[in-house]
């Protein structure tokens, strides 16, 4: 929530924090310092600013343990649109990993587009699992470069699950790095029909390198944090956008 909140201010305060999240001031001032140290904020007199500039990605080992909740009832969505015997390309990123640990018991052929998604993966019984080529990318383990793109390239599927950084009507999907970028619009060219997930903390955001339009998706899940006016100008546009409970 920090995190989240130091993307649309310049500064927070311990204060505010408490009454935010009913924490004690000890806790909330632990939480800023361990952030201080992964180098996503600066600490400052009663409180924080945000040491992250736009362009930059906040780190795996955060964005794995937000909103947690609200990414695991979007990737329970998610499943109910997969098929056996379907061909399935999974982006890299926290969601998709979550909808990965959901497939462990279908039978569906599998090209994740991270390390992090293929270890989860490697042992499920029932998943035929197809390895692109490319470069891991440091601490999000994503593939991605012209070994990628040609795996990609090479293939067919049934269905893209994408997982973007940043989502809006103006900017469409986005990506923080421009190779991720890359292989997420190969996902998209490969693939018969496309799925996004979107928490609400996405929306309305832009990142750096441009994926594709807002309406590209077929269908979008999300959460109910997401702005309902956005929501319904994407319905009327012809897109499926699934709210999760």
């Amino acid at each position: 929530m920090i995190v989240e909140r130091l993307r649309r201010v310049d500064r927070v305060t311990v204060q505010e924090l408490v009454e935010a999240t009913e924490a004690s001031d000890m806790t909330v001032r632990r939480d800023l310092d361990f952030l201080a140290a992964q180098g996503v904020l600066k600490r400052v007199h009663g409180g924080a600013v945000s040491a992250m500039p736009s362009g930059v990605e906040p780190p795996y080992s955060l964005r794995a343990q937000a909103a947690v909740a609200a990414k695991q009832a979007i990737a329970a969505a998610a499943v109910e649109h997969i098929h056996d015997g379907e061909t399935i390309v999974l982006d890299s990123g926290t969601t998709a990993l979550e909808v990965a640990k959901l497939l462990h018991d279908r039978a569906v052929t599998v090209m994740p587009l991270s390390l992090h998604i293929a270890t989860e993966l490697a042992e499920a019984p029932r998943i035929r699992l197809l390895m692109p080529g490319g470069e891991a990318r440091k601490g999000e383990l994503a593939l991605v470069g012209p070994l990628t793109i040609a795996s990609l390239r090479a293939l067919r599927f049934d269905l893209a699950v994408l997982s973007p950084c940043a989502f809006s009507l103006d900017a469409g999907l986005t990506a923080f790095d421009l190779g991720d970028a890359e292989v997420k619009q190969a996902a998209l060219d490969v693939a018969t029909r496309t799925m996004v997930l979107a928490d609400g903390a996405k929306w309305d955001r832009a990142a750096l390198a441009y994926v594709c339009p807002a309406d590209r998706p077929d269908l979008i899940i999300t959460d109910p944090t997401a702005p309902e006016d956005q929501r319904t100008m994407l319905a009327q546009r012809g897109v499926l956008v699934e709210v999760t409970s």
